[in-house]
């Protein structure tokens, strides 16, 4: 005889409560471990990014999609061999790091709610990095089959096009500042990951004319393409952002482009959070600027966003707010899909 469904609810619920209050549980015993790891750990990114030349923030989103893949919400296996064959990331500083979170699952089988967006809520500001590379994978997914062209602006250690199936049919282009992009192909390089369908491209957004130098390297304006430029816009003005924009409008009718953004009331804020953020990026971004560009979002942040891409000739298609829109409090930032619907 079969129970009640309440039942079978109920008992769902309260195993995975169990298990989340065991993986809790596992994770802060061996919490002092990462403790250990983590002050070596972010002196040594300092170090590489004062050396190198290269913003060692670049890091940040690699580090989340090998959690991710190690967890089991996200397959990334050229994520997982940049980020072992990184330099300044040595392997026992890197198992100490993650031994608390990685054990923990595997004793357990939980996966913290912070690496497995979607979910049905609104994440919250600690969840951004997870939640905006799902955003950006699920634009992918959307809109590869009807493009010739992938573009990843400001690449960093992006791995998608790395991750590509074979029959995709599309060309792809990386474009990012010169430091980062010859360190990353070499470590490209170093891992064995094939790169003959990409072509990079070095360019500066607040200096080059990056539009310039894509269609130079084979870029194809009149034929639809997906760009992706993904934790970019903070580090730019508004003119430099606006001017992006307003290009990529310009490019074939179906091209999207997906971007995210910080509201401008988060980046003007003085809490002790984004004053601990702002010294982060000082320490990391080797000379970058964090908190140039961010959006008004007044309620609903979704309409105040649609009106700036209509300014700069874009239609928004998707938008995903992080933060909750409740009373008088704004959305945080949000993750934008925008689309090129024709001439201009």
């Amino acid at each position: 005889m079969f129970a009640p469904a309440y039942d079978r609810t109920h008992v769902c619920l309260a195993r995975r409560v169990a298990l989340a209050m065991g993986f809790r549980l596992v994770q802060t015993i061996l919490l002092p471990v990462a403790a250990i790891a983590y002050g070596p750990f972010v002196m040594t990114l300092i170090r590489f990014s004062r050396s190198s030349g290269t913003s060692a923030t670049a890091l940040a989103s690699l580090y989340t999609r090998y959690m991710q893949h190690q967890l089991g919400t996200r397959q990334d296996a050229p994520c997982v061999r940049l980020m072992r064959g990184m330099p300044h990331v040595s392997p026992l500083g890197l198992w100490l790091e993650t031994a608390p979170t990685l054990i923990a699952h595997r004793l357990t089988g939980y996966v913290p709610r912070i690496y497995r967006y979607p979910y049905d809520r609104v994440p919250p500001l600690r969840h951004h990095p997870a939640a905006r590379t799902t955003f950006y994978d699920a634009a992918v997914a959307r809109h590869l089959s009807g493009v010739a062209q992938l573009v990843v602006l400001g690449a960093g250690f992006d791995t998608r096009v790395y991750r590509l199936p074979p029959a995709a049919s599309v060309r792809c282009f990386e474009m990012d500042q010169p430091q980062t992009q010859a360190f990353k192909r070499r470590l490209l390089q170093q891992a064995g990951i094939d790169t003959t369908r990409v072509t990079y491209v070095p360019a500066d957004f607040r200096e080059d004319d990056w539009f310039a130098r894509l269609s130079a390297a084979g870029f194809a304006p009149d034929r639809p393409s997906v760009f992706l430029w993904e934790a970019v816009t903070p580090y730019l003005d508004r003119e430099a952002v606006e001017g992006t924009l307003r290009r990529i409008a310009g490019t074939a009718p179906g091209s999207v482009i997906a971007f995210d953004y910080f509201s401008t009331t988060l980046l003007a804020s003085r809490s002790l959070f984004m004053r601990y953020v702002r010294l982060v990026f000082r320490l990391l971004a080797n000379g970058e600027h964090f908190g140039g560009f961010g959006l008004n979002t007044v309620r609903p942040a979704r309409q105040q966003v649609a009106a700036f891409l209509a300014r700069c000739g874009l239609t928004l298609e998707d938008h995903q707010h992080v933060g909750e829109e409740t009373g008088q409090r704004r959305a945080k930032a949000g993750f934008v899909l925008a689309t090129v619907q024709g001439p201009h």
